[in-house]
């Protein structure tokens, strides 16, 4: 069973900078699909980039020139780093990835950007 967990989220100032981690339990070039989701208080998850496995990625519009999404395949690993902070960007951050058609979703890290 493919396990990710999340970590490196935190409070920080706006302009400021974080760096998301996602560690998979198998290799992640086995994963079809690795992107990242984010769900503010009251709000729908939603998507904030993806990489594939050829290595394009993709990014909703808010995020675009401030969050970079990247993989290291030795470790195993996904990132997403985030620019440029603002208090929009405050929510839950969560990892996902696809192995054989399962989805699978990390619990988690929240990101809290203050003003």
């Amino acid at each position: 069973q493919v396990q990710v967990m999340e970590s490196g989220g935190g409070l920080v100032q706006a302009g400021g900078s974080l760096r998301l981690s996602c560690a998979a339990s198998v290799s992640i070039s086995s994963f079809s699909v690795m992107d990242w989701h984010r769900q503010a208080p009251g709000k729908e998850r939603e998507f904030v980039a993806r990489i594939t496995p050829g290595g394009d990625t993709y990014y909703t519009n808010s995020v675009k020139r401030r969050f970079s999404i990247s993989t290291d395949n030795t470790e195993n690993m996904m990132y997403l780093q985030m620019n440029s902070l603002e208090p929009e960007d405050t929510a839950a951050y969560y990892c996902r990835v696809v192995h054989g058609g399962v989805v699978t979703w990390g619990q988690g890290t929240q990101v809290t950007v203050s003003s």
